[in-house]
């Protein structure tokens, strides 16, 4: 994942493209943009309520939140088994490690953001 310099300093680039384009464009550009960018805050509480990875459906990261609600749901049947010690450890692994994504909210959506805009500056600019 890139620095958060580097990202504002994307943003900022993306910006910069889009003021360049002509009216009926830049309007296209907000209209679409406006429907599509993700909510960090919404990110987060996402990931804060259901730790099991509902936040990556959020993004659109299908297979990842898949993994993540397998891998959660394992370790949740692994308490109700001789490997209860392995379920607990696996249930703390991945809150460990969606917490780490917790406080990176901010950075992960609009990096996420970032992308989207350029792809729709991308569309907007071939047509």
């Amino acid at each position: 994942m890139a620095s958060q310099q580097l990202i504002d300093e994307e943003e900022e680039r993306i910006r910069q493209l889009v003021r360049k384009l002509p009216d009926e464009q830049r309007a296209s550009f907000y209209r679409q943009t406006e429907q599509q960018l993700k909510d960090p805050d919404t990110y987060a509480t996402l990931n804060y309520i259901f730790i099991a990875g509902l936040h990556h459906f959020y993004l659109g990261k299908w297979t990842r939140g898949i993994i993540n609600i397998v891998i959660f749901w394992l370790g949740v049947a692994l308490l109700f088994s001789p490997l209860l010690w392995l379920g607990i450890l696996v249930i703390i692994a991945i809150s460990v490690f969606e917490l780490y994504e917790l406080f990176r909210a901010q950075r992960i959506v609009q990096e996420h953001n970032n992308a989207l805009m350029l792809d729709i500056y991308q569309q907007i600019k071939s047509t």
